[in-house]
């Protein structure tokens, strides 16, 4: 293996970045000495790496303190395999003709794992793997007791991150599959499709009939099964056509944006019905509105370095709120701030250090800022039994002094609140 390359796994950020943590018999002596920890990998170099897996990497830029970035060369092992293409039914088996043309075999399905459900795959239809049917784009939401109603993110979160969800835990946190596009249908590629005629084949697959048969015994399992419809068991998902309204005034996105969040949703996305489907990028013709829940002031605890064009300075911030006379962290937040207030940051921070921890710097708990976020959720990471969702720094707060700050009464405040609209 070239001197500059070396072989780890792949921690992606939910903001497109990585971490490659190196398998340590990959690196060579020099590497060895030189690396203080993982490699940074800029949402540019990830290529089409995903999160978990085992990865080659060119190490680039090494700075003095052990800190560097990378670019991913290749996947080696995939952590959660996923190929779109399209389903057959053959006379020895069933497979998956993959869309993409670097994926160059087709995928054997194995008898009744075609359509682990009452819904049979229909012959030529566009399949992702472990779910055969129409290439749809949606996303999975928490579904509350009272119809129509979402349950807030933080309970969606129990069933993330697991190879197994038991039945108690299907029954008590159940969800549904919101669908709002569809990209590939009838054999044809739907992106340069208009939204207007996208929704149109959307709502005529939805309200296609369906052949039905019983699932084989043994078959996926009742957690790959997903149902249309409204005869839905307990431990199958439900597609449900995604709600579209039109507005065309302030006022009725004001209207459409309050029935929004009564319905458990964080807001609204506002499309224009002439855009094509970018993959990767929105830009102006899909806007996302959202509404902050409500701000508080914190004092900053700890800092970490940034990443990126910020690898040089502190702009992660760990704050807390006041829990009588000690203060507990509650969230952290990295954007917000301009580049020249966090200049001036940095420069203070590494002046008021209490404790350095190379990445991480215990600082002089005298900094409050003014953060904002969209939901506030039960959490034992930190230790005030709260995580912000979103959290953003409104402004730095040098008019106040840290015992001004809001307490641990104020986020309890919020977030019964927050629970019981």
């Amino acid at each position: 293996m070239p001197r500059n390359m070396l072989v780890g796994r792949l921690t992606m950020h939910r903001d497109g970045f990585g971490f490659v943590i190196p398998d340590a018999a990959s690196l060579d002596a020099n590497l060895k000495a030189r690396l203080a920890g993982d490699v940074f990998i800029a949402p540019h170099a990830t290529g089409s790496s995903m999160h978990g897996d085992r990865v080659l990497v060119e190490v680039g830029t090494i700075r003095p303190d052990g800190r560097a970035e990378g670019r991913i060369i290749r996947s080696l092992s995939r952590a959660h395999p996923t190929v779109v293409g399209i389903f057959h039914y053959g006379h020895r088996h069933n497979y998956v003709k993959p869309i993409d043309e670097k994926v160059t075999q087709e995928i054997v399905i194995p008898p009744g794992m075609e359509r682990p459900s009452k819904n049979v795959a229909p012959p030529s239809s566009a399949a992702v793997v472990e779910a055969s049917g129409p290439h749809i784009a949606g996303t999975a939401q928490s579904a509350h007791a009272d119809p129509g109603r979402a349950l807030p993110f933080s309970a969606l979160q129990q069933r993330l991150g697991r190879k197994q969800v038991s039945g108690r835990l299907m029954r008590q946190v159940p969800v549904a599959y919101l669908v709002f596009d569809v990209l590939y249908a009838g054999g044809e590629l739907l992106l340069e499709r208009s939204l207007r005629e996208r929704e149109n084949i959307l709502d005529a697959l939805l309200a296609a009939p369906r052949k039905s048969q019983a699932a084989p015994r043994g078959a996926a399992g009742s957690q790959a099964r997903f149902e249309f419809g409204d005869d839905v068991s307990r431990s199958s998902t439900q597609v449900i056509r995604s709600r579209v309204f039109q507005a065309s005034t302030p006022p009725e996105l004001d209207q459409l944006f309050e029935a929004a969040q009564a319905r458990g949703n964080e807001g609204l996305m506002i499309k224009d019905p002439e855009s094509v489907y970018t993959p990767g990028r929105r830009g102006k013709s899909w806007l996302k509105l959202k509404r902050e829940l409500a701000t508080l002031d914190v004092v900053v605890t700890a800092v970490e370095y940034g990443h990126g064009k910020r690898i040089g300075v502190l702009s992660d911030y760990t704050f807390a709120v006041r829990d009588g006379d000690k203060l507990v962290n509650i969230g952290k937040a990295y954007s917000g701030l301009t580049d020249i207030e966090i200049a001036e940051m940095t420069k203070w921070f590494l002046e008021h250090t209490i404790e350095d921890q190379g990445f991480r710097l215990l600082v002089e708990p005298k900094t409050v800022l003014e953060v904002a976020f969209n939901n506030m959720m039960r959490s034992d990471r930190h230790e005030s039994g709260y995580a912000l969702r979103f959290p953003r720094i409104v402004r730095l707060r040098p008019d106040k002094l840290p015992e001004e700050a809001d307490t641990i009464e104020r986020a309890k405040e919020i977030y019964e609140k927050q629970n019981k609209n």
